[in-house]
């Protein structure tokens, strides 16, 4: 029920105002409607709480001189417990709602009073102010309970059916009534019936050949099941319990037989005796191992490349500072480790946050059409640059040398020595000439 002032201009006018700057609150909290058929699903909607709606509301309309008051009174004709929202103008202007919170009963319990209250506070207030607190789900009519402990009984009427202050009188509503959680329950097939749907579930539970199809059947035939006499839905289940025990012990023993023969089968088989080789190897024979067939990924520590890339502007947005983020996805997650610094990337305060806690970062980084693996490297080659290309050279140059001097060396260790013989050249054989 509305009431008024005798005018509301000035009223009406502020409130139009305030209406412009108000905003629906946000709906953080979910509820769920259960239907009274097993066989439909509930349905869950979101609503705002009554200590956001006031935050917002009093802020707004206290700008427009606009004050908000809810009290509550009891009304012993009707026997319920009352709340009136008014709105207050600086004029002297007023408009003023009545909302049925609960029976005058419900006072001995002051925790569904109080639940109560709650909602026809919520309601009330949005209601009056114009903003919406839950979704709409366009769900059909809530049926009120068949039977209740504690119901008012109805004020005496007049002959045409009306009370005293002219008000047709009707059973109340309380906001804060749900469904009744529990629902009907299936009829009982009849003894001939569930004898018959008896034998068929326990043929069907002898073909199941695996513990997770007899899970998939017990679920799918759970409606059936209840509608069973209680001797058969007896068998039923105690017949299922045995089936998924012989199951589960059949599906072990496979188990273990495959776990021996991959052993078996990865043993490996005795090597033959060698004769032993010498003690002393050639460098040319010698087994490498300094690089491992299968090697650990390396995880570097650097304090001063990651304070170098802190200084980087962000690759997003290009602001600064910046913290060194580590690229998640570029080696294998370890537990409790990051990855090398090597794959780290400057980001802001802002987009550093935004991806950790994104799930999937690799995904993150392709919505912001940003590959961050260059970017790392090329960081990384400024703080630890690779050798140059000269110096390479040079070390090359100089162990082809060193090869050449050795096999010179080794030459002349080798070289036989011959006979001695007069050389012709250094010194020439002269003949005399005619007298």
């Amino acid at each position: 029920m509305q009431r008024t002032s005798p005018s509301i201009a000035s009223l009406a006018t502020a409130l139009a105002k305030a209406q412009i700057a108000l905003i629906n609150p946000e709906k953080s909290l979910v509820a769920t409607i259960y239907p009274d058929d097993e066989a439909q699903q509930g349905r869950s909607f979101r609503y705002a709480s009554l200590a956001s709606g006031l935050d917002i509301v009093r802020k707004t309309l206290g700008q427009h001189e606009i004050a908000v008051m809810q009290t509550t009174a009891i009304e012993e004709a009707n026997g319920i417990v009352n709340l009136t929202t008014v709105l207050a103008h600086s004029s002297g202007e007023w408009i003023a709602s009545d909302w049925p919170v609960c029976p005058i009963a419900e006072t001995a319990n002051p925790q569904r009073m109080g639940a109560a209250l709650t909602y026809a506070r919520r309601y009330a207030l949005f209601t009056l102010v114009g903003i919406a607190g839950e979704d709409d789900l366009d769900a059909p009519d809530l049926k009120a309970p068949t039977a209740q402990n504690a119901r008012p009984e109805p004020p005496a009427a007049s002959g045409n059916g009306r009370l005293n202050g002219g008000r047709r009188y009707s059973t109340p509503q309380w906001p804060y009534q749900r469904r009744a959680s529990a629902a009907s329950a299936k009829p009982v097939l009849e003894a001939e019936a569930s004898a018959t749907l008896c034998r068929q579930m326990l043929a069907e539970l002898a073909d199941i050949a695996s513990a997770e199809q007899a899970a998939t059947w017990a679920h799918g035939i759970l409606g059936a099941k209840n509608s069973l006499a209680a001797a058969d839905a007896r068998s039923v289940e105690e017949a299922f319990q045995a089936r998924l025990a012989t199951l589960e012990c059949r599906d072990a023993e496979v188990t273990e037989v495959s776990q021996v023969a991959a052993q078996s089968a990865q043993a490996p088989e005795p090597a033959e005796q060698k004769p032993a080789e010498p003690r002393h190897r050639s460098a040319a024979n010698a087994i490498d191992k300094t690089t491992p067939a299968f090697p650990k990924p390396r995880r570097i520590r650097d304090k001063n490349h990651m304070k170098f890339v802190a200084r980087q502007p962000c690759l997003i947005c290009g602001r600064r500072p910046s913290d060194a983020h580590h690229l998640r996805f570029a080696q294998h997650p370890a537990l409790g480790r990051k990855v090398s610094d090597e794959f780290t990337v400057p980001l802001c305060r802002g987009h550093h946050r935004e991806v950790h806690q994104c799930s999937d970062e690799a995904r993150w980084w392709k919505n912001a059409g940003v590959d961050p693996t260059p970017s790392a490297r090329a960081l990384w080659l400024q703080t630890h640059p690779l050798p140059s290309a000269h110096g390479k050279v040079g070390s090359e140059r100089a162990i082809s040398v060193a090869a050449i001097d050795t096999n010179q060396s080794n030459a002349k260790r080798h070289r036989q020595v011959g006979k001695r013989t007069q050389n012709y050249k250094t010194k020439p054989i002269t003949v005399a000439g005619p007298q």
